[in-house]
């Protein structure tokens, strides 16, 4: 299972059930769980905790030391990676830094694509899918269910909502909401482009909670209002719907903004 070309630190925890690829390396303290596979010339550094049944094509660069400038070392710097995820040829992920917690997290079930670079002190949930190319920033979070595609970037310390969608190329400079889709539109920058609805029938939505979310929207991006008077409507709007609750919610704790 473990190809000898591979070197693996006397450090590390790799159970004999763990596929590990020619010219592969595997450093001090990287702990990587059963039936995970990891393929030729993979680098992993540590520390970092890896779930289990996660595959690593060739010419990852996982848990190397994070891209900022004040990191100088710290040995509270993790990467933790949960199971059953997916990551692609050339994908690069880079551990937390003591200034945002120490931790980059990444959930279960995600489908991380080529080329696609997640930074330090990052945070991301579950089902989520990187399309090639995409990048984020440090400090960004994305939820659940969340499908960015290929080439977005998006900024620092920015949020991406539950069960969006960024289209090709987009830019993210300010918070996603949930349920939205966004666009480039040829602003330069990312734009509301209206409601996610393909991607939440595909989740098992039902038809009275889309169309009223389809309000939501409507509340938050059509009829004028100032975001504070959205956020009263919506707030009447709430209890008729939990994911019209979660999009208000979303919306009142954003720091950065969000895309309007």
């Amino acid at each position: 299972m473990i190809h000898p070309t591979a070197i693996i630190h006397p450090k590390a925890h790799v159970p004999a059930e763990v596929e590990v690829g020619a010219y592969s390396v595997i450093g001090a303290n990287v702990r990587i769980g059963q039936g995970s596979r990891i393929g030729p010339h993979v680098v992993i550094h540590g520390p970092a905790v890896i779930g289990e049944r996660n595959r690593f094509f060739q010419f990852c660069s996982i848990g190397a030391d994070p891209q900022d400038k004040k990191y100088r070392g710290e040995a509270e710097s993790w990467l933790e990676i949960g199971s059953d995820n997916t990551v692609r040829e050339y994908v690069s992920i880079n551990r937390g830094t003591l200034g945002g917690g120490g931790k980059t997290v990444i959930g279960d079930h995600n489908w991380i694509m080529a080329s696609a670079h997640i930074a330090h002190d990052c945070r991301i949930g579950n089902h989520t899918v990187f399309a090639n190319n995409a990048a984020l920033a440090g400090h960004v979070s994305i939820d659940d269910h969340v499908t960015l595609g290929g080439f977005t970037g998006v900024h620092q310390f920015c949020r991406v909502g539950p069960y969006s969608f960024t289209a090709i190329s987009s830019v993210i400079v300010k918070d996603v909401p949930p349920y939205i889709w966004v666009a480039n539109k040829g602003k330069g920058r990312a734009q509301p482009a209206g409601l996610n609805r393909e991607g939440l029938q595909r989740a098992g939505f039902d038809p009275a909670t889309i169309k009223l979310l389809r309000r939501a929207y409507k509340i938050v991006y059509r009829d004028g209002l100032r975001l504070k008077e959205a956020l009263a409507a919506l707030e009447a709007l709430a209890p008729e719907s939990e994911p019209v609750d979660l999009l208000r919610t979303f919306i009142a704790a954003s720091e950065r903004g969000i895309i309007r």
